[in-house]
């Protein structure tokens, strides 16, 4: 983990992209939730021509509510926090994969218990709000639920991992981005998000795409472009074996975003997010294809597929790059959780910033 010091503005920048990229990603979940199901044609149908025009009620008619997407991501910061601490206070390295494990395995009682234990007294298993189930994905119940994997730091990426080696489904990249915002390198953060996407999805795809979230995110962190930032975390893609269906999935969202006005009908050329490549793509487009942050959020989740992952992940860059005060305020309003969500990134920020 990181150990630079930071003089007090450079605190407030990393403080506010690490808020930005935490709630920008719920705000861009719950966007995308209601109509995670439904093809464009209904969206329009429903929403007008224009499809989803701002934050709408899901099918229980409640406004704000996040997914797994965002259970999944709160629970990384959790582990990857606890990680930072442990080596701060103790000296002891090395225990992050471990770490956020047992966070996963927390976020797992979260599906399958209706609230909190009576044992518990703090953290995010002690919220409420955070038992919903919201249509989680099967690789990452499956996974959870079976194994007790924790990956070896130093185990080359390449092969399949043992869980669940055929999926690359998107349960992994859209969890991934909180190890961008560790003050590591990129090859770090990109290293310690693919071994711990195999947790749950042991194709190189599924846990490249994740890496590579992580690595723009930490370019984005340091004040890069998004494309700069992109085509960095390209070049370190490219030493992997098996890279290829991800660096493909990237290149084609940097092309599209340069073929002029963008469009539903372009972004569906990507694919429809249910697949971590595609997902990554399609967030990356709709942060670039347009310089306002509410019509990249927009674009992100009306199509016909998994809107509130590929919603999620565009919410995700857009934060880190602009920090919270870029979001739409009006539409954070009603985000469930927010006020959990934005004291755990500053507790993170805080924590990540300390020697």
């Amino acid at each position: 983990m990181g150990d630079r010091r930071l003089g007090w503005e450079a605190k407030a920048v990393y403080r506010a992209r690490v808020r930005g990229c935490l709630l920008g990603g719920a705000v861009g979940d719950a966007l995308g939730y209601p109509v995670e199901f439904d093809s464009l044609e209904r969206i329009r149908a429903a929403h007008g021509a224009r499809g989803v025009a701002g934050p709408v009620p899901d099918a229980d008619g409640v406004l704000g509510r996040v997914s797994d997407d965002t259970q999944m991501t709160l629970f990384t910061v959790e582990g990857l926090q606890q990680a930072h601490a442990r080596e701060r206070l103790k000296g002891i390295g090395g225990g992050w994969s471990r770490l956020v494990r047992s966070a996963y395995g927390r976020w797992l009682d979260t599906q399958t218990k209706a609230g909190p234990a009576g044992d518990v007294h703090g953290g995010l298993a002690a919220q409420p709000w955070l038992y919903a189930r919201r249509a989680p994905g099967n690789a990452c119940l499956s996974g959870l639920q079976h194994q007790d994997f924790v990956p070896d730091p130093a185990t080359e990426l390449g092969p399949p991992g043992p869980v669940n080696s055929d999926s690359k489904g998107c349960g992994a990249v859209m969890r991934s981005a909180p190890f961008g915002l560790t003050r590591t390198s990129a090859e770090t953060a990109f290293g310690m998000a693919a071994r711990c996407a195999q947790m749950t999805h042991g194709h190189p795809t599924g846990y490249y795409a994740s890496g590579a979230l992580a690595a723009i995110v930490t370019h984005l962190v340091a004040g890069d472009s998004l494309e700069g930032a992109v085509l960095r975390s390209l070049r370190l893609l490219a030493r992997h074996p098996g890279h290829e269906e991800t660096t493909a999935a990237l290149t084609g969202a940097l092309d599209l975003a340069g073929e002029g006005a963008p469009s539903a009908e372009k972004l569906e050329t990507l694919g429809a997010g249910w697949i971590a490549e595609e997902a990554l793509a399609i967030g990356v487009y709709s942060a670039l294809a347009t310089p306002d942050v509410t019509d990249a959020l927009l674009l992100s989740v009306n199509h016909s597929g998994d809107s509130d992952s590929t919603g999620s992940l565009c919410g995700n860059l857009l934060g880190a790059l602009h920090g919270d005060h870029g979001l739409p305020h009006p539409w954070l309003e009603h985000v469930e959780g927010r006020t959990t969500i934005t004291a755990l990134a500053d507790d993170f920020a805080t924590e990540c910033v300390r020697g």
